[in-house]
């Protein structure tokens, strides 16, 4: 037999540089699986939302499509949580899924799956090949629509295909590289421009889309011409400004008479990568009063159709802010924002408070860090203390939904081994997907994990006593999330007071660079009783 169906597809991904899988294997894989050639890295997690999340990462690293395999019904069921997440991060990510024999799906044999609608609307593609000879070009075309609509691709295998001879045909009409425009419309940044000028106190506020060195040198030129304050997006996954420059004014509030309060004294708001304006409770009245007027500049058609703005601009982020630095005045010597200062330590005998360890990784952090956050009571105090000072400095799931956090650090590591990766993580978040530490230790990806350890679920404990009652789930003390890590073959140290804190970070974090093991701190805090959106 000539070139198989799978030798076609292993080509397909040496051409789009996917060469690293991440899975859990299956029997609906084996054939596809059994024999990888050496140029092909595979992965492995214990379970599939490790796998998504591990694959988000690493896309989010690398800058590039990443690459899953999952195993039929139980697989991309167990996955669909991480796929919404890849989904809402803008994050390419090609999925594989397995299948049963196509020549008895009829039948529905043991390990069938009714698999095109599993994951909702939350993939960009959803593609069953017609055969087996129409595998490759269905691959080709998940890259390209991974890469187009900054989101996960579907391509469901049945198990037999991969043993088929490929087609002897023409390539695939979308086998080039996906290749953006990098201008803006010049009457688009007039618009903006015009909108901007009219504004007696602009503000800008920031989102996940302007995560990179060119739009956030753009978007300080245009700031510091404005000599206005940048405020971050609520729920941002993503920092989409040097957060410890002089006009950043931090996070916007996540509700309606927060936001309104908070953008008052501005007559003109400009909205750089993100929509208008995400929140998370619901609350009546106006978005913003009406002496303040908003425009969004994004790249995603998406977010324009959801922003209240009286003006939209899709276009290219990086250019079309250095066009409008160019084309704004200079309004003279901007005024710094004020911040609030860090929490002292505790006194000898008092309990940790998660700001007391987040001020201290603060501290030694170095600038180039990631921090890939999921500790939702404690979110406030990251996004204060905690400051993206590069490009990708911080990241969450945009999702909202737990257990991205621990493994979606692996896999950002693993794309990016040179850089400190620091998972800032809840232990009720942790749980979720603890198994990603296996990976971890096994692969050697050295990243540090500070879990808050307070022993239950403190964000809902306060939003339930928000809404005047106790919720009916009990705290869970018992478990230990060094324990467990232990168990997965990962290092992890059990802190209990603020001097071991300081050691342990002291003798961390220097080399964050240079580790090739990852790191548990988990540490006791009591629990976060105030959290404001």
């Amino acid at each position: 037999m000539g070139t198989s169906v799978r030798d076609a597809a292993f080509d397909v991904f040496r051409r789009r540089g996917a060469t690293t899988l991440f899975a859990n294997p299956g029997s609906t894989e084996i054939s596809f699986l059994a024999g990888l050639p050496d140029d092909l890295r595979f992965v492995l997690a214990l379970h599939e939302g490790p796998v998504m999340a591990l694959a988000t990462g690493w896309a989010i690293g690398r800058g590039a499509p990443g690459l899953a395999l999952l195993h039929t019904t139980a697989g991309l069921g167990n996955a669909v949580g991480g796929i919404a997440t890849a989904r809402v991060n803008r994050t390419p990510v090609v999925v594989l899924v397995g299948q049963q024999d196509r020549r008895h799906l009829g039948f529905e044999p043991f390990l069938a799956g009714r698999l095109a609608g599993l994951a909702g609307e939350y993939p960009v593609m959803v593609e069953e090949p017609a055969c087996a000879q129409d595998v490759p070009d269905a691959l080709e075309r998940a890259f390209h629509a991974a890469e187009t609509a900054r989101g996960p691709a579907l391509v469901i295998v049945p198990m037999a295909d991969w043993e088929e001879a490929a087609a002897d045909r023409e390539p695939a009409a979308v086998s080039g590289p996906v290749l953006r425009a990098a201008a803006a419309a010049p009457e688009a940044v007039t618009a903006l421009a015009e909108f901007l000028a009219a504004a007696r106190w602009p503000a800008l506020v920031v989102g996940a889309g302007a995560d990179d060195s060119e739009t956030w040198a753009a978007l300080v030129d245009l700031a510091e011409r404005l000599g206005s304050p940048v405020f971050q997006e609520s729920f941002g996954a993503r920092a989409g400004f040097p957060q410890d420059h002089p006009l950043f004014a931090g996070l916007l509030p996540a509700d309606r008479v927060g936001l309104r309060h908070r953008l008052a004294p501005y007559d003109g708001v400009l909205v750089v990568g993100a929509p208008a304006f995400r929140q998370m409770p619901y609350v009546p009245g106006r978005l913003v009063e009406a002496g303040t007027r908003v425009a969004v500049l994004t790249d995603d058609p998406e977010e324009a159709h959801r922003s209240a703005a009286e003006t939209a601009v899709i276009a290219p982020l990086a250019a079309a802010c250095r066009a409008l630095a160019d084309a704004v005045p200079d309004r003279g010597a901007p005024s710094a924002s004020v911040r609030r200062p860090p929490p002292e330590p505790p006194n000898p005998g008092e309990p940790l408070h998660a700001r007391h360890v987040l001020a201290a990784l603060a501290e030694r952090l170095p600038r180039n860090a990631v921090v890939v956050e999921e500790a939702p009571a404690d979110r406030p105090a990251i996004n204060q203390l905690l400051l993206a000072r590069e490009p990708l400095g911080y990241l969450s799931a945009a999702m909202g939904g737990l257990g991205f956090a621990l493994p979606g650090a692996v896999g950002l590591r693993m794309a990016q081994p040179q850089r400190p990766v620091v998972g800032v993580v809840g232990d009720g978040a942790a749980v979720y997907n603890i198994s990603g530490l296996w990976t971890a230790a096994h692969y050697r990806v050295g990243a540090l994990f500070v879990v808050l350890s307070n022993g239950g679920y403190a964000v809902m404990d306060i939003l339930a006593e928000q809404h005047g009652g106790a919720g009916p789930w009990p705290g869970f003390p018992e478990v230990e999330i060094a324990a467990v890590a232990r168990g997965f073959g990962c290092p992890a140290r059990r802190i209990a007071t603020h001097g071991e804190l300081v050691d342990a970070l002291d003798e961390v974090v220097p080399s964050l660079d240079e580790r090739d093991e990852p790191l548990v701190l988990d540490v006791e805090v009591t629990p976060t009783r105030t959290f404001d959106y």
